[in-house]
């Protein structure tokens, strides 16, 4: 036998041992929160498309639209018991099960869309993510974030807190529920699907839902007239893919690399096709004739101390919520130096946030 030979024959057996056995191609089902009528769905289908490419014969991942296998609001479920073993989402949905999933979504004139980006990848809340989902044997894959949703659709306008009194609005989010409320509103909760007949059978006297471009697609601009900015109720939010823990395990350290990859990829896609998206239907709300007004800045700043008065009171209630808040505000205190001094060309404003001591006597830290 040649040295040549026998070199060759050790390294393919060496190759051998540290791979370890070859573990057999998956093929997994997926569904989404979204039906295929709303934009929000174009996110997942970027993620699945990409993903699909870079696994290659590794894993095959077919995807069915929301409501298509079951109601959205059973896709949690349907991941956690391995029915399905993915499932896209909005972690506020699930917030009656744990409040820390509400700020794991959304933030109340808090986080815009690149602070969610900084804090998941950088500041520790990818591990959050991971730790919340995780106790429903679940793993977690941001892969999409949006900047602050659109504000009020109404047949009324809205263009101070005295025009809010009263009224009854479709209104997504524990914290945001709990704020429109104080401010003198009255939250009403309903999928989103229902909110296009809902307006325009007079059942509730307006709604929010999601940036422009999702609104649009909604066709809510056929059946209200003013719209109400900011949208000072979602100033970001993230969606993501649930996937079962056991189908997360039978696939090989690569194949979840590069899901993670797919995921990141289409974490940075999400925000320049939404803001694209959302500035080409701000255009379409005007074009078809919907009045739209701006909520001065002092009843902005008398939001925020609203805000944060109930984001300290709902933290407070539970030690997962909090001690979501308290990443959060940690990652603003701590970005404040350098964001402050690049001022005005880099993140904007450093929100006026809650007293993140409050916060942290309540996460126990």
């Amino acid at each position: 036998m040649t040295r040549s030979f026998k070199s060759t024959s050790l390294a393919l057996a060496l190759t051998a041992v540290f791979a370890g056995p070859a573990l057999a191609s998956q093929s997994w089902t997926m569904t989404t929160t979204w039906p295929s009528s709303l934009e929000l769905i174009e996110t997942d289908r970027h993620f699945v498309d990409l993903a699909n490419k870079l696994t290659g014969d590794e894993l095959t991942i077919e995807f069915f639209e929301g409501g298509s296998l079951v109601p959205a609001g059973e896709v949690f479920g349907a991941v956690e018991s391995g029915t399905i073993q993915a499932g896209g989402d909005w972690p506020g949905y699930w917030a009656g099960r744990d409040p820390a999933f509400s700020p794991l979504a959304t933030t109340a004139s808090l986080f815009n869309a690149v602070d969610y980006v900084n804090w998941i990848k950088q500041w520790g809340g990818n591990e959050l993510y991971m730790e919340t989902y995780g106790k429903y044997g679940m793993v977690y894959l941001p892969y999409g974030v949006t900047n602050n949703e659109s504000g009020f659709r109404t047949n009324e306008p809205i263009r101070n807190l005295e025009d809010l009194q009263g009224k009854r609005l479709r209104l997504s989010g524990l914290e945001q529920g709990r704020l429109l409320e104080r401010l003198g509103g009255n939250q009403v909760s309903m999928a989103g699907g229902e909110i296009y007949q809902s307006l325009e059978r007079g059942v509730i006297d307006g709604a929010e839902f999601s940036t422009p471009n999702v609104d649009f697609s909604g066709g809510f601009h056929q059946v209200t007239q003013y719209w109400s900015t900011p949208g000072w109720h979602q100033s970001a939010s993230v969606f993501g893919v649930m996937i079962n823990k056991a189908a997360w395990d039978a696939l090989s350290e690569e194949t979840r690399e590069k899901l993670r990859i797919a995921a990141d990829a289409t974490l940075l896609w999400s925000l320049a096709f939404t803001e694209r998206r959302a500035n080409e239907a701000y255009a379409k709300f005007k074009e078809a004739g919907i009045e739209i007004t701006r909520l001065d800045d002092e009843t902005l700043a008398r939001i925020q101390e609203m805000a944060n008065e109930v984001i300290i009171e709902t933290a407070c209630e539970s030690a997962s919520s909090a001690k979501v808040y308290l990443s959060q505000l940690s990652y603003l205190e701590d970005y404040r130096g350098w964001r402050e001094a690049s001022a005005p060309f880099n993140l904007g404003r450093t929100p006026n946030g809650p007293d993140i001591e409050k916060i942290r006597a309540c996460a126990g830290d």
